[in-house]
Formats: structure tokens, sequence, C-alpha cells
């Protein structure tokens, strides 16, 4: 049932990420004035992926519980609301960054992106949909390793595909941001800051370190799995929430 779950919950995550990679370059291809032009998608799916972020909470705590469920730690079907609020402790505890950025998406970015920038700025509002193009690999690793599959080539030139992917859609995302309106303005980069709008500089300032993070996270599972496949004796799976180069920590991944 467990990995019935997962998978079920990998390809929800990644068909979202596919039309969210897909409108985002349909709205930053389409945007030739990158402050003033408009694409009727961005505003439709800002107010279509939102309740997504909820959903994704949920979806993760459910599949920790099940976890938590086979490996003996919680009772099926016993323990009422204690267990519940053990498992939401647990839950918080394992994933409180992910949880937290979540929240921040739904109660900071969606009214940002639906009121406070009046219509402005699509294109880097379809910029900002790009960072889901890292999240179907994200869910094969995950998958892979259900199936234990985490030694097949396939794992590997997958997990090759998450780094590439995170590095440039996420991690290069928010200075490439800064470069868009430098050239559009025709300031220096440095100089950006002082002039874009408060809600941007405070968006990039919380998101950035968090993507910084989490690919970290990603080159050091990659960097142990090679080092494991040099010695030729490699650490005992543990699927975990990104499943894809790491076997021994959280979420990597996310949903920007």
């Amino acid at each position: 049932m467990l990995t019935g779950l997962i998978v079920f919950l990998s390809l929800v995550s990644s068909i979202q990420a596919i039309i969210a990679s897909s409108v985002g370059c349909i709205i930053a291809s389409s945007c030739r004035d990158v402050v003033e032009d408009r694409h009727w998608l961005t505003d439709a799916y800002i107010l279509f992926a939102t309740p997504y972020f909820a959903y994704d909470i949920y979806a993760m705590f459910l599949c920790y519980r099940h976890k938590q469920q086979v490996k003996g730690h919680e009772e099926e079907g016993g323990g009422g609301a204690r267990s519940t609020r053990a498992a939401v402790a647990g839950y918080l505890r394992r994933e409180l960054l992910m949880v937290l950025h979540h929240v921040f998406m739904v109660a900071f970015c969606c009214p940002a992106s639906l009121l406070w920038r009046q219509g402005k700025g699509d294109f880097f509002q379809g910029l900002l949909f790009l960072p889901e193009l890292s999240t179907p690999f994200v869910s094969l690793g995950k998958v892979l390793i259900q199936y234990n599959q985490q030694h097949t080539l396939l794992h590997k030139v997958n997990g090759g595909l998450v780094l590439l992917s995170f590095f440039s859609c996420r991690v290069l995302l928010f200075p490439y941001l800064y470069y868009a309106y430098s050239r559009y303005a025709s300031i220096p980069v440095y100089a950006v800051p002082l002039v874009a709008p408060w809600q941007c500089n405070l968006g990039a300032a919380l998101l950035w370190p968090l993507q910084l993070y989490w690919f970290t996270l990603i080159c050091r599972g990659a960097l142990r799995q090679f080092a494991a496949g040099r010695s030729n004796s490699p650490p005992p799976s543990k699927p975990d929430r990104d499943g894809c180069l790491t076997t021994s920590n959280g979420r990597t991944q996310t949903s920007t």
C-alpha cells in the first residue's frame, strides 16, 4: 500500500510540475516587455496552483504516517486523537522547512502575485513557475528507490538530471531574475534590490536560501552514492520524501 501511495503521489506531483513548467515557458517566451506585458495564463495558473500547496502538505503527511505505520512506530487503526497528534508532531519535525515553504507560498506569494504587483511582471512570474521542472526527476528517483532500483543506471542518470535541473531552474533562477531586470532598467545588478518592490526582495531572501540548502543536500547525497559505488558497498536504501539521490535525509525538492 505504501509503495502504491508513493507512486500515486509522485505521479500527481509530476503532472502538476509539467503543467507549471510548461505554463512558465509559455508566459516567459510571450512577454517581450518584462514588466508591462501580460499573459492571461499568469493569474489563471496562480489560482489553480495555490490550492495544490495545501494538498501537498496533506499528501506529505499521509505518506509520512503510512511510513511510520509500516515501520511499526504506530499501530494501525489505533491510538485515536493521540496517535494523530503524535504523527503530526513527528511530521512537522521532519518536514518543517517544506511545510513553512508551502505556507509561505500560499500566505505571501499568492497575494503578492495576484494583488500587490498590480498586473506587472508577468515575465518574472512565468520564470517563477520553472523550478517545478526538477520535480518529475525527483519523483522518479523516489519511485525507483521504492522498487529497490537505486543502484541502476537509470537511477544514476536520473540523479544527474536532478542535479542539472535543480541547479539551473532553482539555484540560478533568483540571480537571473535580478539580472533580467537590470538589463531592462539599464542599471547594475547590485542596484536592482534598491529599486525592486520589497515583496520581491523579501520573497527572494526567504526562498533562495532554501533552494541553496536543498541543493547542498542533493550534492551530499550524490557524493555519498558515488563513494558507495567506488567502494562497491552501497548503503541500505531508505525511501524518503525526495527519494532520489540521498538515503538518509529529508525532502530536497519541494514545489517553489
